[in-house]
């Protein structure tokens, strides 16, 4: 059968996973306002103010160019601010966006526990970290 054919690629898996697992993300964040790619963004810069745009993109595996998109949309929302120095930008919270940090941190708790019920804590747990060593393989080459 051709689906168990696609069903034994980790391509095709870890693509319909994402798209199951983003469909849940995005509906358990709506409640805030902002996607989870942002929300995560702003959690980011909420740790650790003045973090480098270098060390987001680091941190949350996106392009430059894709960062600066989230950027500009946080700080049209009023959740950041951006300072440059040199060729460095710096990402600040803004109190807005310290504030939205309780309502982000529900959202991803929430998306947690969904996830987990159905998977089972456990096993939930043990997906991620499989996933998180796989793609620490895979980006070494």
């Amino acid at each position: 059968m051709v689906e168990n054919i696609f069903n034994n690629c980790l391509y095709f898996t870890v693509s319909k996973l994402s798209r199951s697992i983003t469909k849940m993300a995005e509906e358990e964040f709506a409640k805030t306002g902002v996607s989870p790619t942002y929300g995560f963004l702003l959690m980011t810069v909420n740790e650790k103010p003045g973090i480098s745009q270098n060390e987001i993109c680091e941190i949350l595996h996106i392009a430059p160019s894709t960062l600066t998109r989230f950027i500009d949309k946080l700080e049209v929302k009023g959740f950041v601010t951006r300072r440059s120095e040199g060729k460095n930008s710096f990402i600040y919270s803004t109190e807005k966006g310290k504030e939205h940090q309780k309502e982000i941190e529900k959202a991803w708790l929430s998306l947690y526990n969904r996830y987990s019920e159905i998977l089972g804590y456990e096993e939930g747990d043990r997906l991620s970290k499989l996933v998180d060593d796989a793609v620490n393989k895979l980006e070494k080459k």
